[in-house]
């Protein structure tokens, strides 16, 4: 059998054979026209792991025939990244892709800012991470950001049918899917994670025909997974039992999945800042203090580095897991949002419009609006909402004593008007 996993072999080099991403492979698509063309810009490609980011880099590659270079950001240096520029200055069209573009420092990417300006590389940056955040202003702006979506059960389906169809080690065999349930949820959306999955699913059957289902997928999963995850994928899985660990209000499981991304180099970063989130996502009035000591945790980490920061880390997430626990927040933007979406840009009531102008003034923008510090306990009765919507109620305060709290206040103000 072919050393190269299947994942690999099964790479397109075309645009056209992609499975998924269709708002960038369509012909329609600026990145198609783009390719064709031979005009392709330095770009970010920012999406989950496994759904095409370094397969459309050698797309790129290919289809415009240019020379290629690959960089890790893992175990790439600034020496690494010159002497491939240096490289680039003796040939045209040079793409430089970067996996894990996000891991870079600083100094790092500025490395980079010269040779992009000048056109003498195309860069070509991976990542998982919000861009935003972590790619410089000045890099980022002379980049255009593609965002790749989450593969979904159609198009992983379609990517085990051709992979059973078209590679030349699989076709030797007569494999009959009978179920696919856990080949999709151990993969977890990722492409390459599914493909590589497969391919040791059929070895370790070791049959012909081989019969696939998802009791033997679970049975040869759970026996040869660890030496699948080890190309680091399984970084999205303990983020997932860290934040729910932390959710669950279990901090000594939270500790040992922190543990876990310590030992295993994770960005401290990366780390605090999906503190933050929770901090707001899952605890929120519940416990306020939580968010600040979050973002205090944040800043602090970002100052001390490791290994000292993982004391901090610690004490942060073995403070979050043990406070108590609301998502009202977080439900309260969600319903606000799918009621902009669903109602649209209703107009602001009249009473509630700033007033500038003396014309303003004449249509009695404001006027009817009354100054809550001017009634006794500084609040006075009024609507706030469009005609429309009135009277909605958004905010559910959870049940916890800090948000009970919050409820009897609103309940002392507002009455029945909200439903407390």
């Amino acid at each position: 059998m072919n050393s190269t996993p299947l994942a690999e072999r099964m790479r397109p080099t075309r645009l056209d054979d992609l499975i998924g991403q269709e708002h960038l492979s369509s012909p329609k698509s600026f990145l198609y026209k783009a390719i064709k063309s031979g005009n392709v810009p330095s770009l970010i490609l920012w999406g989950p792991p496994g759904v095409g980011k370094t397969t459309i880099a050698n797309i790129i590659a290919n289809e415009i025939k240019a020379p290629f270079y690959t960089l890790s950001a893992i175990s790439s240096g600034v020496k690494d990244i010159r002497e491939v520029i240096e490289k680039a200055k003796f040939q045209m069209g040079v793409v430089l892709f970067i996996d894990e573009i996000h891991r870079f420092n600083k100094s790092q990417q500025d490395a980079l800012l010269g040779a992009v300006e000048k056109g003498i590389i195309r860069l070509i940056g991976a990542t998982t991470e919000n861009p935003s955040f972590e790619v410089n202003a000045a890099l980022l702006s002379r980049c255009q950001v593609f965002t790749l979506n989450s593969l979904g059960k159609t198009e992983l389906e379609a990517m085990i049918q051709q992979a059973l169809e078209q590679d030349i080690e699989l076709k030797k065999i007569k494999v009959e899917l009978k179920e696919s349930d856990a080949l999709l949820r151990i993969s977890g959306g990722d492409g390459r994670k599914l493909l590589n999955l497969l391919e040791i699913v059929i070895d370790g059957i070791n049959e012909n025909p081989c019969v696939i289902t998802d009791e033997k997928v679970m049975q040869i999963a759970q026996q040869k997974v660890a030496l699948y995850d080890k190309s680091g994928e399984q970084h999205y899985d303990i983020i997932s039992a860290f934040i729910k660990s932390i959710r669950g209000s279990d901090p000594n499981a939270a500790v040992y999945w922190l543990a876990r991304m310590i030992e295993g180099g994770e960005d401290v970063k990366f780390i605090a800042r999906r503190l933050v989130i929770l901090a707001s996502e899952d605890i929120g009035n519940a416990n306020p203090n939580a968010l600040l000591l979050a973002t205090n945790c944040f800043e602090a980490v970002k100052i001390i580095g490791y290994p000292e920061s993982r004391i901090i880390l610690s004490q942060c997430v073995t403070y979050l897991a043990s406070s108590p626990k609301s998502n009202a927040a977080y439900m309260a933007i969600n319903q606000a949002q799918s009621l902009v979406r669903e109602k649209g840009d209703l107009s602001v009531p009249l009473h509630l419009r700033n007033a500038p102008t003396k014309l303003m003034k004449d249509l009695n923008y404001g006027k009817a609006y009354k100054y809550s510090h001017d009634f006794p306990g500084n609040f006075v009765n009024q609507e706030f909402l469009p005609d429309e919507i009135k009277g909605m109620r958004l905010y559910e305060p959870g049940k916890n004593a800090r948000e009970n709290e919050l409820r009897k206040y609103l309940q002392s103000k507002w009455g029945e008007k909200y439903g407390y």
